[in-house]
């Protein structure tokens, strides 16, 4: 973890390390899974693309038109 990173509050760090161990763009349901949400409520899925989405504009990750996310090279 990086000195930037630790100034994320801890969900946030946790959502970067998931995109990141996957190795591979994922979707938000695979984060969830992971995360261990319901994901089969959508409503449930709906918070952490935001965060998702405000990591995204901030640089942390690469957000594809696809919805996919990934960590930035």
């Amino acid at each position: 973890m990086t000195p930037f990173q630790s100034a994320l509050p801890p969900d946030y760090q946790r959502i970067l390390a998931v995109v990141r161990q996957a190795g591979a763009p994922v979707m938000v349901r695979q984060v969830g899974e992971v995360l261990g949400l319901d994901t089969g409520i959508r409503g449930k899925l709906e918070p952490l693309r935001g965060k998702l989405t405000k990591l995204a504009e901030r640089g942390w990750l690469r957000k594809f038109p696809d919805g996919r996310c990934s960590t930035r090279p």
